[in-house]
């Protein structure tokens, strides 16, 4: 069922959304060539404590039988990673490397959830242009995300953009509602046929979050259970944010 927020419950997730803006703005600038992913995941979790908040995908369930729950506080996804990336002492970045990062930040009873992509150091032309049509992409689907507009006008946006630069959208994993939950109703895929799904009303919450591959769609999950790669080792890139759907235009609530 789509929850419909009060005043009061969009007022604190403003808060939590308030403070995943903050971290990724604290991330870039300290990511560098030679840092391990963990140290990353080191640094996020101190920023979200000090704001009196906690990791909401930390000790996340996988699911599946033998996968242990989700065990860091951010998602990082390097290069053909696509998405989940578990952070690790043992995972450096490299100068060049397309660097995923997907978090959900929880405090009093509500969640904010985005994710960026950064190019860390001299990257190539070709991945530049893969994280800016991605971030596009995002900005092209919320164009639709207006009051009596479909799920369906978003997903369309966001595929038919994607595709029209010569990349693929994945088709396994989307985007969802926020709020008290993580993730909520309705889903939103990043492809589509416009005028279809849930209508878009006043107080929804919605995380909207391309994931495009440079190749094609085609993925897999590695053996830890969580990472998914891109089948043909093509580069990958994540960008979302939390809106909320007003009288008016979307407002970003992860953009401040």
């Amino acid at each position: 069922m789509v929850s419909i927020k009060s005043e009061k419950e969009i007022k604190l997730m403003r808060e939590a959304c308030r403070i995943t803006s903050l971290v990724y703005k604290e991330i870039e600038k300290v990511i560098k060539p030679g840092m391990s992913t963990m140290e990353l995941d080191k640094f996020a979790y101190r920023i979200i404590k000090e704001n009196g908040a906690i990791p909401a995908q930390k000790g996340y369930p996988s699911g599946i039988k033998g996968v242990p729950d989700f065990p860091a506080t951010l998602c990082i996804s390097i290069n053909d990673e696509v998405i989940h990336g578990i952070p690790s002492h043992s995972k450096i970045i490299k100068d060049g490397d397309v660097v995923s990062i997907d978090l959900v930040v929880y405090k009093d009873g509500f969640n904010g959830d985005a994710a960026r992509t950064f190019i860390v150091g001299n990257g190539s032309k070709e991945a530049r242009r893969l994280v800016d049509i991605t971030k596009q992409a995002f900005f092209e689907g919320i164009k639709y995300a207006t009051k009596g507009n479909r799920i369906g006008d978003i997903s369309h946006a966001i595929g038919e953009f994607v595709e029209k630069n010569g990349y693929s959208v994945v088709r396994e994993f989307q985007g969802h509602g926020i709020g008290r939950e993580m993730h909520e109703d309705p889903g939103i895929p990043n492809y589509g046929k416009a005028g279809r799904g849930v209508r878009l009303e006043p107080g929804m919450t919605l995380a909207v979050e391309p994931m495009v591959i440079a190749g094609k769609r085609d993925i897999y999950q590695d053996y830890d259970g969580w990472t998914i790669i891109t089948q043909d080792g093509s580069l990958s890139a994540h960008y979302e944010n939390t809106i909320l759907i007003t009288e008016k235009e979307p407002e970003i609530l992860t953009l401040v």
